[in-house]
């Protein structure tokens, strides 16, 4: 149990997907033998799905890991796409998406890339926006991430 935990946050399709990957097992004869069809557990690799708890024991059992481990999983799963709901966010409907032109804005990690996004509202944007910025971070954030010399650049996801 303990060795899943560093999993924490992650899909459990993914771990489970390592899991059958290390035993050498296939997915397909795979869910056969839990009685599952493989377009399921494909899905569930996929991290497009959900393991309830009913698949969740049988795949526990079949694997031989310890009762709860993937339920478990699948709750932290949970509690973080919650969270990532919860997030605060800067007021969108004042911050322009053509700002952000390079990237999904409903993507962007406000906190971690901060640096990266204040600079960019500061260089390309109008006195509204920068004043939301101020807002929103706080003016000595802003501050010092404007005297900032070594802002890494934007890593933010591209749209697809």
């Amino acid at each position: 149990m303990k060795s899943l935990l560093k999993y924490k946050g992650i899909h459990p399709g993914i771990v489970l997907e390592r899991e059958l990957e290390k035993r050498s097992l296939k997915k397909r004869p795979f869910a056969l033998s839990i009685g599952e069809s493989a377009q399921s557990i494909n899905n569930i690799t996929n991290g497009k799905r959900k393991i309830p708890v009913a698949l969740a024991l049988k795949i526990e059992k079949e694997l031989q890991l310890e009762e709860g481990s993937i339920v478990i999983l699948q709750s932290y799963y949970d509690i973080k796409l919650e969270k990532d709901k919860m997030k605060e966010t800067p007021k969108l409907s004042v911050l322009r998406r053509s700002l952000f032109w390079d990237t999904d804005i409903d993507r962007i990690d406000w906190n971690r890339q901060h640096k990266a996004v204040i600079k960019r509202v500061f260089e390309r944007g109008n006195d509204d926006e920068r004043n939301e910025t101020i807002r929103f971070y706080g003016k000595r954030k802003v501050e010092a991430a404007l005297k900032s010399t070594t802002t890494q650049p934007m890593k933010l996801h591209k749209k697809l």
